[in-house]
């Protein structure tokens, strides 16, 4: 598949989780090969995800730049960088800076995490106040256990509810969460600065991380928005390839969803149309309009 015309103003990068069970290292050989403007890091039990000196030379040899710092936020990285979370978000800021990312990706605290949750909000005001790095926020998703709904994370999942400067928008979780990605979209404004392209079928875990247009989230009318949204972040692509048989197969999809995120980022709706755009896809069956199952 031959390389899509990069759009001016949003860049759109590879999450190094997207190639798992291969490594960080191949994340960034086949972010160059595929023609990504640059990688995400995961921070994760993988040591070099964790060195920025190993991340630097892997991104000047590859000639593939650090946009964006996934903090290890998940519960099987809860050891990663400490267990004090406050040092785990400072690590993450320094690392982003000496890479020259300009986003720390940052979940919600959990529930249990009672003083950082306490002062979550206020505490990313300072960070950002300190550094030109962007603390952004990503939406999660409620869990329900014998159909009622259990609460997790706090002070919210929804970063929607949360007065913090910066938020990723995740369409997986959406999907998860059975949120309106377009009317978050709009809620956040300009809050939004950074977004986790991803597709979904079903409400409720599992969360899947299909390719996008692969599922019923509204992702090619999402991405078709930004610009006209001023949005000037980066688009990243956090897919779930692990079903891939082959390396080759592997590749062939995430070439699939570079050229989806690039063809929709680069539509303008025709003049004199109405606000709402329409999406241009590259998979049938993708995006708003799709008949979810069961319902036909």
């Amino acid at each position: 598949m031959g390389h899509v015309t990069p759009v001016a103003g949003v860049q759109v990068a590879l999450s190094t989780a997207s190639v798992f069970p291969e490594r960080t290292p191949d994340a960034f050989e086949i972010a160059a090969s595929l023609g990504y403007d640059g990688v995400e890091v995961m921070v994760t039990m993988d040591p070099v995800s964790q060195d920025p000196d190993i991340l630097r030379r892997l991104s000047d040899y590859h000639g593939v730049p650090v946009l964006a710092v996934h903090a290890p936020c998940l519960l099987i990285t809860q050891r990663v960088w400490g267990r004090e979370p406050w040092g785990k978000l400072d690590r993450a800021r320094e690392v982003a800076e000496k890479l020259g990312a300009t986003v720390v990706v940052v979940h919600p605290p959990f529930r249990w995490q009672r003083e950082y949750a306490r002062d979550f909000a206020a505490g990313l005001t300072r960070m950002s106040e300190e550094t030109d790095v962007k603390f952004a926020v990503e939406n999660l998703y409620p869990l329900r256990a014998r159909g009622a709904e259990v609460t997790a994370y706090a002070p919210h999942w929804n970063p929607v509810e949360i007065d913090c400067p910066h938020v990723t928008l995740d369409l997986s979780h959406t999907a998860v969460s059975g949120s309106d990605a377009l009317a978050m979209a709009d809620e956040l404004g300009s809050r939004l600065v950074h977004v986790h392209l991803a597709d979904g079928i079903s409400t409720g875990l599992p969360d899947e991380h299909l390719a996008p247009g692969r599922g019923y989230q509204p992702c090619a009318t999402l991405l078709a928005s930004l610009r006209p949204r001023g949005f000037a972040g980066t688009v990243v692509l956090e897919v779930n390839t692990r079903r891939a048989q082959t390396s080759e197969e592997r590749r062939d999809e995430l070439a699939e969803s570079l050229a989806f995120a690039r063809r929709n980022l680069a539509y303008s709706p025709p003049a004199g149309s109405p606000a709402a755009v329409r999406p241009v896809t590259v998979q049938p069956g993708a995006d708003q309009g799709a008949t979810p199952p069961g319902s036909a």
